[in-house]
């Protein structure tokens, strides 16, 4: 195996990512240490195990050749390069359309479609005038409707110029657009945001076609305002609600199995709750589970999953603990009612994680059931046994020297890296 990311490579990816959207509080990138190592943990408590998962359409191991068993120390990625953007991506993903579209999410306000590996001229969206970019704020998450282009929707989370969170959808005019008329704009929701940092922004449909909204807990550093244990606020959670179903009047509808549909002072439009900064989040295609992957405050980041089939209403602990740690004190947060992560790493490696996704693609198959996840900060790349519930130590399988701020899927459930740097790039197995 080769060395770890020298740190002059390490220095050099924290410069791109001054001022980083999803930029946690504490130290920098830290000792070397050699890829294909796993990060070491302090004990603590382990997670949950044994979580429900439901069935999938999606491609399963033939019952007379068993898919083997995942072997992190078995692989070692680099990323590929397959496009150079104009502006700062932080997300890509696909339309579900079979149109080998990928559109790539740019900070400053702008989405991006790159066919064939070619950056088409003009943007397949553009709302540079109404967000407010810059930090940890800006068009910050997109998702397109399930049934995409029947139902002509798309879903964008941007910062609007007076600093607060807009969720809303867009419509495309034809089937095949490579533009969308900004006219078409209809708010879904506006949520205050009292400081300028900790906007989450992830947006995923889950496999019931619920749109899931990453909120991260209001900024500032200690969630001074309790957001995250809070259920009156829609800040430090995920929210998960439904945009076909929509009463009259209103421009979604509530999932009737959210948990606090019904309970006095809390909002039914909270689905998982005691997050810092949610920057991530993607829904396993085979499995349907659920994976966060949440900014640390000071010393540890940390990646949470949501296993399909188990209800919502798990609280993650922010802000009574920091990965596996109590927080601040060390002390007194042990309560059987949280749900801890399944993996962390600590600021000796990185200072914000950016989450990541379970890779389901054909050309790798050693690759398959991995999922894989990276540091704005250090832009190491790791991966945990995406079928495992039990606390995992991430293991470190490849050095890139870039800002990753996010990955994403093509059609086919190849991953792909955004970098901050301008870059879109390929997860691929390194010499193969």
């Amino acid at each position: 195996m080769s060395p770890m990311l020298p740190r002059v490579a390490v220095l050099r990816a924290a410069t791109l990512t001054a001022g980083l959207v999803v930029a946690a509080c504490g130290s920098g990138p830290g000792p070397d240490r050699p890829v294909g190592s796993a990060t070491p943990t302090p004990s603590g408590p382990t997670a949950p195990t044994g979580s429900a998962t439901l069935p999938s359409d999606g491609p399963s191991a033939s019952p007379s050749a068993p898919a083997p068993p995942f072997d992190p120390a078995a692989i070692r990625l680099t990323l590929e390069p397959i496009a150079t953007l104009p502006g700062r991506p932080i997300d890509v993903t696909n339309a579900g359309d079979e149109s080998g579209r990928l559109f790539v999410v740019e900070q400053g306000g702008t989405i991006r479609i790159v066919r064939g590996g070619e950056v088409v001229g003009q943007p397949f969206l553009d709302l540079s005038s109404r967000t407010a970019a810059g930090g940890e704020r800006g068009l910050l998450g997109l998702a397109f409707h399930p049934r995409f282009p029947d139902d002509p929707r798309l879903f964008v989370n941007y910062t609007d110029l007076a600093g607060d969170t807009v969720v809303a959808s867009y419509a495309v005019g034809t089937p095949d657009a490579d533009r969308v008329d900004p006219a078409t704009e209809v708010v879904l929701l506006r949520i205050n945001q009292p400081f300028g940092n900790h906007n989450g922004g992830g947006l995923a449909i889950g496999p019931d076609g619920y749109l899931s909204i990453a909120m991260g807990d209001g900024g500032s550093a200690g969630d001074p305002h309790d957001n995250g244990q809070r259920l009156d606020t829609l800040l430090g959670k995920v929210l998960r609600i439904d945009v076909d179903d929509r009463p009259a009047g209103r421009a979604y509808g509530i999932p009737t199995d959210n948990p606090f549909v019904g309970r006095a002072g809390a909002r039914p439009e909270i689905f998982l709750y005691g997050l810092r900064n949610p920057w991530r989040i993607s829904f396993d295609r085979v499995t349907g589970d659920l994976w966060i992957g949440d900014v640390g405050q000071g010393a540890w980041e940390e990646i949470d999953v949501l296993r399909a089939g188990s209800p919502g209403g798990a609280n993650y602990g922010w802000a009574r603990m920091e990965g596996f740690h109590c927080y601040p004190s060390g002390e007194g947060c042990a309560r059987p009612e949280l749900t801890l992560p399944v993996a962390e790493y600590s600021h000796d490696l990185g200072c914000a994680v950016t989450g990541g996704a379970v890779y389901r693609g054909s050309a790798f198959p050693t690759l398959a059931g991995g999922y894989v996840f990276s540091d704005a900060c250090s832009g190491l790349l790791w991966v945990i046994d995406a079928a495992r519930s039990d606390r995992q130590e991430p293991t470190i399988v490849g050095e890139t020297g870039r800002s990753i701020a996010g990955f994403g899927e093509d059609e086919a459930g190849e991953l792909y890296a955004a970098d901050l740097g301008g870059a879109l790039l390929r997860v691929i197995l390194a010499g193969g």
